[in-house]
């Protein structure tokens, strides 16, 4: 039996070691904040509307490019998705090689492969046509290409020493904003654990927001990617980096997710839906690269890692949980948000009871747009591993409004799997 001098032992180095990473993670964030003042944040030229994609090839067809190494992955180019592009670049005798190997949550290998592709083609452009995962290959390939190396040499802080392949981006999905922000995640080919390369030099030179390329997207694919682009806009709003300019693109992010992602779920062709959530997508993509992201995807990425779950899915279960632990600590900065965005109109509550009724909403859109809390196969006994990588990336990367302990983590983890249980037999039952 542990006596209760080993059990105050133990707790006492707990806490001593919850210092200590309470230390390390705010002087992270001190850096951060410091790093983002004084390194310049490039962001690429942005193109809206139904011709954006031919005005997008016709910049880097006025540069010169004559070889264009086109990444997407498989189901889009077997539905024809290039095709529009294709079509354009072929009318004015620009050659192209186009690359459909990337995955889901790319690895090294499919990086490496796409790279060998466009060296041996002996392409002069990179353009991604897809989702944040084949833009983030797109990056790496480009970015290998031009410093003329494999993709583990890029992970961490500004390893590349020379710029990039010239790069350019249509996404499919309004999600990511992975066209905008200066990361790009790869998955190691056996763990299927997510590193990040960050550089400054991997931000594309141009996107397309295409709403006629976004129409196509199913109404589940809508609403995984577009709580994406919520939750980059929420974790960089609460961020305690967060600044004046980041908060603008949060806040117009976060107003019109909660008006038109219901829209474009409901009606995949409406085209004024799919442009607005494509042009928030890209405005919270340039509130992270600034204030960074948070625990929600800390912990969605575990998710991503250990069952498989798509980001997007596991960021929409991991939110109302980490929105109802930070509640204390951003109730203020939530009360903000929801008057500036429109969520609530001349209210006279209290902060808390503002804050409290954005989390509502917010559970109230996850509802509206079918989001499931089924994850497949979690085990209790991977937990203590989730929590721990989890908590190491909020502390090496993020500058939250508030750090967990594992252990709140971990009973995040069991919560989810509680909700995962119940809506599995809740819908085996009515099936």
């Amino acid at each position: 039996m542990t006596s209760i001098t080993t059990k105050k032992r133990t707790n006492f180095a707990d806490s001593l070691q919850y210092a200590g990473y309470l230390a390390v993670a705010k002087t992270r964030a001190k850096v951060l904040k410091v790093f983002t003042l004084v390194v310049p944040m490039p962001s690429p030229i942005l193109l809206v509307g139904k011709n954006a994609c031919n005005e997008l090839c016709d910049l880097f067809i006025k540069e010169g490019r004559t070889n264009v190494f086109i990444v997407t992955d498989a189901v889009l180019n077997k539905l024809g998705v290039p095709e529009k592009v294709n079509n354009y670049l072929e009318q004015n005798n620009i050659r192209y090689q186009i690359y459909d190997g990337i995955t889901p949550d790319p690895t090294s290998k499919v990086i490496e492969d796409g790279l060998r592709q466009s060296v041996n083609a002996g392409c002069d452009v990179v353009l991604a046509i897809g989702g944040g995962s084949v833009i983030d290959a797109a990056k790496m390939i480009a970015m290998c290409q031009g410093n003329n190396c494999q993709p583990k040499q890029l992970i961490g802080l500004f390893k590349a020493k020379k710029p990039c392949l010239p790069l350019y981006c249509i996404p499919t999905t309004a999600g990511t904003g992975s066209e905008a922000t200066i990361g790009a995640v790869v998955s190691d080919d056996e763990t299927h654990q997510k590193s990040i390369a960050i550089d400054t030099k991997m931000v594309p030179l141009a996107a397309a927001i295409d709403p006629t390329i976004m129409q196509g997207m199913p109404p589940h694919i809508t609403a995984d990617t577009g709580i994406d682009v919520l939750t980059h806009a929420l974790e960089a709003w609460m961020s305690v980096n967060a600044s004046a300019d980041t908060d603008g693109y949060a806040a117009s992010a976060v107003e019109t997710v909660m008006h038109y992602l219901p829209i474009a779920y409901k009606d995949g062709s409406d085209l004024k839906a799919r442009e607005e959530m494509g042009v928030a997508a890209h405005h919270g993509g340039l509130a992270l690269n600034k204030a960074g992201l948070g625990y929600v995807h800390a912990i969605a990425h575990q998710l991503g890692a250990y069952y498989g779950t798509p980001h997007g899915r596991a960021n929409a279960i991991v939110l109302p949980y980490v929105l109802e632990l930070n509640r204390k600590a951003s109730e203020k900065r939530l009360a903000i948000l929801a008057r500036k965005t429109g969520v609530v109109k001349d209210s006279q509550d209290s902060d808390a009871e503002i804050a409290d009724y954005f989390i509502a909403q917010v559970n109230t859109l996850l509802k509206t747009i079918g989001i499931s809390p089924i994850v497949r196969d979690m085990q209790a006994s991977d937990f203590d591993h989730m929590a721990k990588a989890a908590a190491k990336e909020v502390r090496d990367t993020y500058a939250v409004p508030a750090y967990m302990e594992g252990s709140d983590i971990k009973n995040i983890l069991i919560k989810i799997k509680t909700a995962s249980e119940k809506a599995s037999h809740d819908k085996l039952v009515s099936d």
